[in-house]
């Protein structure tokens, strides 16, 4: 199954800085889609949740 990445709703069109979003069974996947080959971060979903409160507050 491949995953089915979506962009930040906060990126850029321009080329400016990228997330992109995915869930696997068991975790959300975050890369840079800038370098989609790269690799990816695999967070629990309640971690992933914690860190959208973080950055939310951040702002």
């Amino acid at each position: 199954m491949t995953p089915d990445w979506r962009k930040s709703s906060r990126s850029t069109t321009q080329g400016g800085e990228c997330v992109e979003v995915a869930a696997f069974p068991g975790t959300i996947g975050m890369r840079d889609s800038k370098d989609p080959e790269g690799g990816h971060l695999a967070l629990a979903p309640e971690r992933f949740a914690a860190l959208i409160r973080r950055l939310k507050n951040l702002t």
